[in-house]
């Protein structure tokens, strides 16, 4: 039954309880993520009634144009925005890459889950089975509708040709498998993770041969920053190294301006952590295992970016890598769930905000260095080109 804005059942007993409506794409990858998601809650609340809610975005219905020409900051996250904000549904989980890095008004990101492999991968067509791109025949035709991956992929691999591909993971495989167009096609080994198809994977592809979106590979819980229950209620999911890795990261790329139509890349790592899931001091102790429920000050001491910016064909790039200090500040405040606090479209109240805001800072500081070397004018290159094509 529904009761104003939100929905409600009744049991056998006449007990009325509410239902949280997740909103999700329809793909078959999009309702692993958002299942995996209504567990964990389920994991947290036994009680929580959740209903998933599927729908198709415009990224879905729109198959015959590269993403990245599409020109369309919400491709992907539009349409369930629009069902969030008319009270269809209570809560929606996006890819974080999907993301913009600003957020509609009366949104914010109340959910970082832990990042998955944040690394793109290689699948063969079946007759290259064995081989990497090192070893394919000059030419071979790789499929991606990723700039980013592509600018990195030509300059890297120069013998190989690069083609746009579109559609959910089971349509590219299947354009890869059952036609010659393709010698391999690029895809994110998280996604290929969830959908249980590690045995495709031919080839992981590290940083030095190609950098990763931003966000890649971590799962966010999209919410109306007034419903405050709620915005509580998902904090408990977030994780405090992949929230402080992505808020880095998105300071970055909203710093460039940038999006899906210029290739932008970035590698986040987190170093010096400690081993023990609680660490004792004399003062308090800060919990920093999967779903805290007290505010968390990292352990762990550096946070690393490595960002840089593409031509279209690789050729001309800019990379530069910067740190700063994520440790333990010495304060230990419970605060209260505040939406107003935001950093690049994240609400994460329950994690220090000294190490956040030095996150952010760290994005803004690398963003800035490269655009003093030139990495507007090569975006904006980019950018030209792409919709010259």
């Amino acid at each position: 039954m529904e009761q104003g804005p939100y929905k409600y059942i009744r049991d056998g007993n006449g007990k009325v309880s509410r239902v949280f409506r997740i909103g999700t794409r329809k793909s078959q990858l999009a309702r692993i993520q958002t299942d995996s998601v209504a567990e964990k809650l389920k994991e947290l609340y036994p009680e929580l009634n959740l209903e998933i809610v599927g729908m198709a975005t415009l990224g879905d219905k729109i198959l015959d144009t590269a993403l990245s020409k599409i020109g369309e900051k919400s491709l992907f996250t539009k349409e369930l925005e629009n069902a969030l904000e008319r009270n269809e549904v209570d809560l929606v989980v996006h890819s974080l890459k999907d993301l913009p890095t600003t957020l509609p008004a009366g949104f914010t990101i109340g959910a970082v889950l832990k990042r998955e492999n944040p690394h793109d991968a290689v699948v063969l067509h079946p007759k290259h089975v064995g081989k990497t791109l090192d070893t394919l025949p000059d030419s071979s035709v790789i499929g991606t509708s990723s700039l980013r991956r592509a600018a990195q992929l030509k300059k890297r691999f120069p013998h190989l040709e690069f083609k746009d591909i579109r559609g959910n993971l089971n349509t590219r495989l299947k354009k890869l498998d059952e036609k010659e167009d393709y010698a391999a096609i690029i895809l994110a080994a998280a996604g290929l993770g969830r959908m249980g198809w590690d045995d495709r994977i031919s080839q992981i592809l590290g940083p030095e041969d190609c950098m990763y979106a931003v966000g890649q590979g971590a799962l966010a819980v999209e919410v109306r920053a007034r419903d405050l229950d709620i915005l509580e209620m998902v904090s408990v999911l977030h994780h405090p190294e992949t929230v402080l890795r992505c808020i880095t990261e998105r300071a970055f790329l909203r710093c460039l301006e940038g999006g899906c139509s210029v290739p932008v890349a970035v590698n986040t790592e987190v170093k010096d952590s400690q081993k023990s899931d609680i660490v004792e001091s004399k003062h308090q102790h800060f919990i920093v295992n999967e779903y805290p429920t007290h505010i968390i000050v990292p352990v762990s001491n550096k946070l690393y970016l490595t960002g840089a910016v593409f031509s279209l064909d690789g050729s001309d790039s800019l990379k530069e890598t910067m740190q700063t200090s994520i440790a333990a500040d010495g304060k230990s405040v419970d605060e209260e769930v505040d939406e107003r606090v935001q950093r690049v479209g994240v609400t994460a109240s329950k994690i220090c905000g000294g190490a956040q805001d030095r996150a952010e800072r760290l994005g803004i500081d690398l963003a800035n260095l490269l655009l003093s070397k030139g990495a507007k004018e090569i975006l904006t290159v980019a950018r030209q080109l792409n919709n010259a094509r």
